[in-house]
């Protein structure tokens, strides 16, 4: 199993997981109890990993490998070119990213390998290579492509901080979420000559545990010389609604991605306070039926950036 873990850029214990929830484990029996990974158990967990590259949910990653090559067949039910375009969140519920992206523009393969070494590195807790990786790559790729095609499935792959002291665990995550958070910090420079005059906001609330969006959004601003005041760290209500006052800002984004975590009150109180920029709720967290009137909600960061720019510089509508 270690050595499968290595070459799919894994933790074990998440071959684990694949394996309990949607039996695609090791089919090949040793003498023993023990079982064995053959090569099309390896050629099924990579489809899997093909679809998680493109942004499939776990589920829908692991329905397609079993549809396309199921346990007992020794060649895939559908030829190679077929098999190379597995799903993507863009049909799912939450839509990770919309047509035009990385890999419609021929970028999956490279990105694709940029993953496996990014995963490889952080189970080896190998900190400079990770942080060599985030670096080349956001300067090659750019802010979104990393993060939707890169970044975000390899933590998702990492099984979400999941099997607390074995390894390639939660010390793992955190390791990729640390050199994360500085290579996003670093492509997010203050721009010479910002296009908008009043900053966009962008802050998370009290109870959310998950930062780096808010940061990856606001090095994607960047690039687009759009200036942020970006909190990565959570703010308390009253704090949220004195710094929305002080600062004025052109937009106000509010990152949630836990439903428990995103309180529609949080916004009347920045209406409370003579806020005049736009209010917008971004992330899996919000429900726009719940939602106040004037709070637009966004979609994945990509349609974020594209909406603010629009909003506040007037840039290509979204």
């Amino acid at each position: 199993m270690a050595s499968v873990a290595r070459r799919l850029g894994v933790a074990p214990s998440t071959l684990r997981t694949w394996d309990r929830r949607y039996g695609l484990g090791p089919s090949r029996h040793t003498g023993g109890r023990h079982r064995r990974y053959g090569p099309d158990d390896v050629s099924r967990l990579e489809l899997m990993q093909r679809a998680l590259l493109r942004g499939a949910s776990t589920a829908e990653a692991a329905r397609y490998a079993l549809a396309h090559l199921p346990k007992g067949a020794t060649v895939p039910t559908v030829p190679r070119a077929a098999a190379a375009d597995p799903p993507s969140r863009d049909s799912a519920e939450h839509t990770r990213r919309p047509t035009g992206h990385a890999e419609l523009r021929g970028g999956v393969p490279e990105l694709s390998r940029l993953a496996r070494r990014l995963s490889a590195a952080a189970l080896a807790m190998d900190a400079p290579a990770v942080q060599r990786l985030l670096a080349s790559a956001l300067a090659a790729h750019g802010v979104l492509d990393v993060w939707e095609a890169v970044l975000g499935p390899v933590l998702d792959a990492l099984g979400g901080g999941t099997g607390v002291g074995r390894a390639g665990g939660a010390e793992v995550r955190h390791l990729l979420a640390e050199c994360a958070l500085a290579a996003l910090v670093r492509a997010a420079p203050v721009p010479g000559v910002p296009r908008n005059r009043r900053p966009i906001l962008l802050a998370r609330p009290p109870e959310e545990t998950t930062g780096l969006p808010v940061y990856a959004l606001a090095a994607a601003l960047a690039e687009r010389d759009l200036a942020t005041q970006a909190f990565g760290a959570p703010l308390p209500g009253e704090v949220l609604a004195v710094t929305g006052r002080r600062c004025v800002p052109a937009a106000v984004v509010l990152w949630a991605h836990r439903r428990s975590a995103a309180d529609p009150r949080l916004f009347h109180r920045l209406a409370r306070g003579r806020q005049r920029g736009r209010l917008f709720a971004c992330g899996p967290g919000w429900s726009a039926a719940e939602l106040p009137p004037q709070v637009e909600l966004l979609g994945d960061l990509r349609h974020a950036a594209g909406r603010l720019e629009h909003v506040v510089a007037g840039g290509r509508p979204q």
